[in-house]
């Protein structure tokens, strides 16, 4: 039976040339080991079974031995088998037992420093790309016995490992129930990190927003992990999925905790100001210099109408070609190399605005508005957030187009109708204040 099963193990990889296959004698015993030199460390093999092979001679003495570590895993099936040996671990062929050793190589386990969600106090570590690295960050930030981490696979050809993590004192069960029987209905070949999981669900809702946050950050899932949220860890990957989200969570930074109160509530504040000019600030230069120019005081109204008198065309061309431009600089910083990334964007900038005032393709004023609307939406800290309001500005424009200023205003009202219709896994998109699971509000 166990010759049968080694024969067919080996015969299924026998065709890659990574597959090693060392034979272990002594005069009492022998041991076959089967494993994938690329992906197992030999330095485990070599302390778990090669020296203890070795130093112990009674046969029985070692089979004990191998029966007893942690490491080492008794034979299920072949199938389990032949999974394991992909991704690292060795099979050992002693007497008539096969045993598995864990003896995967971590190749990515550094703590990396925060590059995205970057703050000026407080903790700079964010994640690896190695799941057990992960976990260990977050349980030496979250050291309760209430933590539960339970584990599935992703993805029918990459089996990719998700650990979903949560606080069984403070999460809903309800919520919970809902992220497992999303996580069980994907359907996806290669699953290599938790953002897939953002377009795999925009997919089924065409949701403009995200319903999930994803984050870079340790203190972050910690905070969330006690305020009843659902975290979820990709292997390979160094970002967390936290569930649900709502509006609010995406306006804030993990600066607001490790500022005075009143900081944290003015930068807030702030977020909210850029988040609403970002918005609704392109349509309303198209409203009120197009429909409603007695709103500005007379002044304003004659230096706005001066600065576009070389202007060829409508305001609102001269704001989607400005805008049309602002997005192809930004996606230009993003793919350019880091070392000449802000240096070609910068000059790029300048030069491209003052050319066009110059060429009266554009107003000045039109220029400052731009420049603003790019800074509004830069001010928002979570990026797939500001994605999608880059999008909607968009929509604000040409209903101020075609209404001027009862357009932006239809246009917000709408915007707003849109995120009281939204929710995440049953949480309204707009909730303010997020109650921890009802079953323990009596527990604090």
């Amino acid at each position: 039976m166990i010759q049968s099963i080694q024969e067919s193990l080996k015969r299924k990889v026998a065709c890659s040339e990574e597959v090693v296959s060392k034979e272990l004698h002594t005069e009492e015993k022998s041991i076959e080991v089967l494993y994938i030199n690329t992906i197992s460390d030999e330095k485990i093999f070599q302390e778990y079974v090669v020296v203890p092979f070795f130093e112990i001679k009674s046969p029985e003495r070692f089979l004990d031995y191998l029966q007893s570590q942690p490491k080492i895993k008794p034979f299920e099936d072949e199938k389990k088998t032949l999974d394991e040996l992909v991704r690292g671990v060795s099979i050992l062929f002693y007497q008539d037992f096969i045993f598995l050793l864990d003896s995967k190589i971590d190749q990515n386990n550094a703590v990396l420093d925060t590059t995205i969600e970057t703050t000026t106090q407080g903790p700079q570590s964010g994640f690896s790309e190695s799941l057990p690295t992960n976990l260990g960050l977050i349980r030496q930030r979250y050291p309760s016995t209430t933590l539960t981490v339970e584990s599935t696979t992703i993805g029918t050809v990459s089996q990719t490992k998700v650990m979903i993590l949560h606080d069984t004192k403070y999460a809903d069960p309800a919520v919970l129930e809902r992220i497992k029987n999303f996580l069980s209905s994907v359907e996806v070949q290669m699953f290599q990190s938790g953002e897939q999981l953002l377009d795999i669900i925009k997919k089924s809702n065409r949701s403009l927003f995200p319903v999930m946050l994803v984050s870079e950050r340790p203190d972050r899932v910690a905070v969330n992990l006690a305020g009843g949220k659902v975290v979820l860890l990709t292997s390979g990957s160094p970002f967390a999925v936290i569930l649900p989200t709502v509006m609010k969570d995406f306006m804030a930074s993990m600066e607001d905790i490790y500022q005075t109160y009143w900081v944290g509530r003015f930068l807030q504040v702030l977020r909210y100001i850029g988040f609403f000019l970002s918005i609704t600030l392109p349509g309303l230069y198209v409203a009120l210099t197009s429909y409603n120019p007695e709103v500005f005081r007379a002044q304003l109204a004659i230096s706005i109408a001066g600065s576009r008198t070389g202007v060829p065309y409508p305001s609102f061309i001269e704001v989607l070609l400005m805008l049309f431009m602002m997005e192809l600089l930004t996606e230009a910083s993003i793919r350019l190399p880091k070392a000449i990334g802000p240096t070609a964007t910068t000059v790029g900038g300048l030069i491209l605005g003052q050319a066009a005032t110059e060429a009266d393709l554009v107003s000045n004023i039109m220029i400052i508005l731009v420049s603003a609307v790019a800074i509004s939406n830069f001010v928002v800290p979570i990026n797939a957030f500001s994605f999608a309001i880059r999008v909607l500005k968009y929509f604000v424009l040409v209903l101020a187009t075609l209404f001027g200023l009862i357009g932006v205003v239809i246009g917000f009202f709408m915007i707003i109708a849109y995120f009281v219709k939204l929710d995440s896994f049953g949480e309204p998109f707009l909730t303010l204040v997020q109650n921890k699971s009802k079953k323990n509000l009596g527990n604090g």
